[in-house]
This record gives structure tokens, C-alpha cells and sequence, in this order.
């Protein structure tokens, strides 16, 4: 293979198997990641929940915001299968609908602690020199604060309106919260990822050939660099849906009306006791949908990880 050809975008990570047939990496990962039943055991969580999140509607028709004071404290029957709190809401409408919230909350936050951890992860690591001492050091700045203390300080700056506040704000400002206290380590790892690619042949060939910064840094440095932070940003998306339903749970996060799994489980402790069903089944919903997506960020790194195999 020759430096232009290297330069132009060939895969490096492509090998020759027994058949002739080229294979790279990411076709390894994947074709291990069928084989793996906890992958498909965790996909078929996720799809669960994010549809219960997108549709909710195909799972019940009774509305999260609907009280009886009459049926309070319910336990389960046929006409409400996971019984109803104490104010009457039907508890199986809400951890349905709870998964809206705790979902979309998860999912910002790993996209946007992503995108700005990728970014500044790629400039320290690629330019080096003093952006990398820049970032390195405040990212230390940042590390020095624990996530669930700061996202506390911080959301308690900005407290919440019940009556004014809208619901898309309020999710918004857990996931600033969690943004900006979780980017260090996505910084920190994709800095030491490119430093580990930058000195590959191919990415000097593109150099040598005149590739600008921004060519090389797309089409060569972050292709290869970007399976850690893939790996990571799964796991942390369980991690970060565990944060909200804590910080939801010590009336700081999401807070009535809006609708979440650590909403429901904050108000279950009045009757831990009496009515454990109310406890139950929102720490359930909110246990299995973390679980999942630490055992796809597990399945993920199982596969790109060669000494795994």
C-alpha cells in the first residue's frame, strides 16, 4: 500500500483474514458482539425503554398526572398493576412515563459532555504544547470537584419554579449541571487516545502530503481514537441517568410535576414500610435501565478491546 493511498483514508486497522476477505476493527468488535448474549440482552433493555420514552402511549392510556385521592396507597391489582402512591397516581403510568425524563436527561448529558470533552481532548492531545497544558490543567480543575456535590451547588444556584418553570428546562439545567462536571475524563481520554495515533505512519504520510490540520484530525486521528470514548460514554449514560434519579431523589433535580424515577422514589419513602410497592417497582424500572447500559458499555469494550479475545 502506498503513502498516497494511506493518505487519501485507507483503513490502518485492516487485516487479511484466513478467506482473503479485508477486515478491520470495527468489523471484529462487531462480529464478536453478536456473539456475546449480554450485548443482545442489553440492547433489547435499551430498545424497551427508549421506546417506553418516544411512545409511552403504546403502553398505557392512563395519564402519570392522573390523582384519586380515593384509591391512595393502592396496592397491586387488576386495575393497577403496580398499585398507586399516595396521592393516587397510578404507579405503573408513571415509571412508563418516568423513563421520558431520566432517559433524555442521560442522553444530553453524554452527548454534550461528549462533544465538549471531544473537542478539547483532541486539541490538547493533536497541537500539544500549551493547549494541552491549558486543558490539562483546568480539566484538573474540574476533577477536583466531586460530580454529585457540584451538580448539587450548582442546580441549588438556579433553583426551580413548580408553577413557572417549564419541564424542558428544568431537565436542561441537570444536564448543564452534568455536562460540565464530566467532560474532564472524556477530555483526558481522548487526549491520551490521540497521543497514541498522532505518531502512526499514515497520519505522517498525510502530514508529509500537505493534509490541513483539520483533514488529518478527521479522516485519520479521531476514526481510530474514538472506540474508548464510545465504550466510556455508554457506561457513563447509565451513570448519568443514576445521578439525576439521585438528585431528583433530594428534591433538587427534576422536581413535581415533572415525571421521573427518582421523583417517584423520593416520594415512596413516606410509606417504605406500609406500602413497599411504591418503592419497588420506580427503583426497578430505574435499576434495569442502568444495568443495560452498563452492560452494553461492558459488551462494547469486551469487542474493541484485543486482549479480550
Amino acid at each position: 500500500m502506498t503513502e498516497a493511498a494511506i493518505a487519501v483514508g485507507a483503513e490502518p486497522t485492516t487485516i487479511t483474514g484466513d478467506e482473503g476477505a479485508a477486515r478491520s476493527l470495527t468489523s471484529d468488535a462487531w462480529r464478536q458482539l453478536r456473539r456475546n448474549p449480554l450485548f443482545w440482552v442489553s440492547v433489547g433493555l435499551i430498545v424497551l425503554f427508549l421506546t417506553m420514552a418516544v411512545v409511552p402511549q403504546l403502553f398505557t392510556n392512563i395519564s402519570p398526572h392522573l390523582a384519586d385521592l380515593s384509591r391512595s396507597r393502592e396496592t397491586p391489582n387488576a386495575n393497577a398493576w403496580f398499585g398507586r402512591d399516595r396521592q393516587g397516581y397510578d404507579i405503573f403510568s408513571r415509571c412508563i412515563y418516568g423513563a421520558r425524563a431520566s432517559i433524555m436527561v442521560g442522553v444530553l448529558a453524554t452527548v454534550g459532555s461528549g462533544l465538549l470533552g471531544g473537542i478539547l481532548g483532541t486539541v490538547a492531545g493533536y497541537y500539544g504544547g500549551w493547549a494541552d497544558a491549558i486543558v490539562s490543567r483546568i480539566a484538573d480543575i474540574f476533577f477536583a470537584v466531586p460530580l454529585l456535590l457540584g451538580a448539587i451547588v450548582f442546580i441549588s444556584s438556579f433553583p426551580n419554579n413548580p408553577q413557572s418553570t417549564p419541564f424542558i428546562v428544568v431537565v436542561l439545567k441537570v444536564v448543564v449541571a452534568l455536562v460540565i462536571l464530566g467532560w474532564p475524563s472524556i477530555a483526558r481520554l481522548l487526549r491520551s487516545s490521540v497521543l497514541q495515533v498522532k505518531p502512526n505512519d499514515y497520519v505522517q504520510a498525510a502530514r508529509a502530503l500537505g493534509a490541513t490540520p483539520w483533514r488529518i484530525i478527521r479522516s485519520h486521528v479521531l476514526p481510530n481514537a474514538l472506540a474508548p470514548v464510545i465504550v466510556v460514554s455508554t457506561i457513563n449514560l447509565g451513570a448519568y441517568i443514576a445521578i439525576e434519579a439521585t438528585l431528583s431523589f433530594l428534591g433538587i433535580g427534576l422536581t413535581p410535576p415533572a415525571v421521573s424515577w427518582g421523583v417517584d422514589i423520593s416520594s415512596a419513602l413516606v410509606g417504605i414500610r406500609t406500602t413497599p410497592h411504591m418503592l419497588l417497582f420506580p427503583s426497578l424500572f430505574l435499576s434495569l435501565t442502568v444495568l443495560s447500559f452498563i452492560m452494553l458499555g461492558d459488551a462494547v469494550r469486551d469487542a474493541f478491546d484485543p486482549k479480550m479475545r
